[in-house]
């Protein structure tokens, strides 16, 4: 199977991830469009999501004259009050294929100020 640019660097990042991060943490992948931004928590050893928050959500879609960057700080602090009501504290964060920058680096920051550990 041929695989371009993009999608290698996607396995090749999520890959060295899974080797890497000790088995009691999930997994928090990244994805974001020109407009919006999108983030799940996964358990890898049972393969399904715990959580998710995107810039879609009726209540963070009402913000609707802010920029992206402000977005991605709202969409992180949403999934911070998800992942504390259900216990989830430590994480490892797969930005897939996006450098750690702009929107991706300020919605790991602010995980970061809202008590998540990764």
């Amino acid at each position: 199977m041929k695989l371009n640019t993009k999608e290698r660097k996607k396995f090749r990042v999520s890959n060295k991830l899974k080797k890497s991060s000790p088995k009691d943490r999930f997994r928090l992948s990244i994805s974001r469009s020109s407009k919006n931004i999108f983030a799940q928590i996964i358990d890898d050893s049972k393969s399904i999501t715990l959580l998710s928050a995107s810039s879609i959500e009726k209540n963070v879609k009402q913000n609707n004259k802010i920029n992206k960057t402000e977005l991605s700080k709202i969409v992180a602090e949403n999934l911070a009050k998800k992942a504390q009501e259900k216990n989830i504290k430590k994480i490892y964060f797969d930005r897939g294929v996006y450098k750690y920058h702009g929107r991706i680096k300020a919605f790991a920051e602010t995980l970061r100020k809202n008590g998540m550990e990764f």
